[in-house]
């Protein structure tokens, strides 16, 4: 944690104003909504995506409003997409603290993720950039399709890392690479100039993700979920996809039927866990995270040397190493 601290710390001024902006932006005159706006705020996790953003301005020239703006609405739609997704998963906790729709039930909570996308977009216009509201709108689409995708995998039960890797790409690749387009575009930075960062934000996303779901095959109460999780809602991530693909043929059949007969109860869920760590499959997770780590380096040794570099290179290296 204490690397993403560090550039936090170095964020700190314009973080503190793009904060300043979410907070203003969604002040409203219903006292209902300022009260489940102003909890929900308290918590604000870590803020990779509006960091990337910001840095992503100061590797092309400067931070400027619109730069806050763009990272406020970026920020917006992402928080958007947890208190929806908290909806559907049946959330109960996130970041440690009681979910909105555990709360306040789901029609609120609908409600609130909703005013989130639509003053999202009201950060957006306010860039003046018309290449930043359009890409907010691809970029609703595109997480909305990735739960879709998820949902797809889960009811036809694809076993295959294709499948897998298009899925996380809309579901959280999207985002981080919006974050650095739209950050760019806003210091001033042509298409040309950042099309490599995009390209690095991609590996930086799907990487998240990856990490994100081997923690699923792990006890740990840090993250507000149990070991599991994921496999309880019959969603196979790459661990396991990794396995079932190239442990034992006889095993891996035995483990297939479990999930597509929805035998989902916590002793076989064990058994899928252990069946995905015999045979390599957090090892290969790691080994597919390492490798887009060093295909991202080369792609970042492109660029001058700078303090907005060696952060994004800090930020790789935290999302693989995170422990939460």
């Amino acid at each position: 944690m204490e690397q993403l601290e560090k550039i936090q710390s170095y964020l700190g001024k314009e973080l503190g104003e793009m904060n300043d902006i979410i907070t203003s932006t969604l002040r409203t005159p219903n006292d209902l909504m300022n009260r489940i706006v102003t909890s929900y705020l308290e918590k604000k996790g870590k803020q990779i995506r509006p960091v990337m953003v910001i840095l992503s301005a100061k590797l092309f020239g400067e931070v400027n409003d619109d730069v806050l703006h763009a990272g406020a609405a970026l920020e917006m739609l992402h928080n958007a997409s947890l208190i929806h997704d908290d909806i559907v998963d049946e959330t109960s906790l996130r970041r440690g603290v009681p979910t909105i729709n555990a709360t306040w039930g789901n029609h609120i909570a609908v409600l609130v993720g909703d005013y989130f996308v639509s003053n999202a977009l009201a950060a957006g216009i306010k860039t003046g950039h018309i290449s930043i509201i359009s890409a907010l709108s691809a970029l609703g689409k595109e997480l909305s399709l990735g739960e879709i995708d998820q949902i797809c995998n889960v009811r036809d039960h694809h076993f295959d890392e294709q499948s897998y890797f298009m899925m996380i790409r809309k579901k959280t690749a999207s985002l981080f690479m919006n974050c650095v387009k739209m950050g760019a575009e806003a210091a001033g930075a042509t298409a040309d100039e950042y099309s490599p960062m995009v390209q690095y934000a991609e590996l930086l996303g799907l990487c998240f993700q990856i990490k994100d779901d081997v923690f699923d095959y792990f006890p740990n109460p840090q993250i507000g979920k149990p070991t599991g999780n994921d496999l309880r809602e019959g969603k196979v991530t790459l661990p396991l996809l990794y396995a079932l693909n190239n442990g034992p043929q006889d095993e891996a059949e035995k483990m297939k039927a479990m999930i597509v007969n929805g035998q989902l109860e916590t002793e076989n869920i064990n058994t899928l866990i252990e069946f995905a760590k015999e045979n390599g499959g957090i090892d290969y997770a790691f080994d597919v995270m390492r490798s887009m780590q060093k295909e991202a380096d080369a792609i970042i040794d492109r660029y001058p040397d700078s303090d907005a570099k060696k952060c994004f290179r800090e930020i790789f290296e935290f999302i693989i190493s995170r422990d939460k």
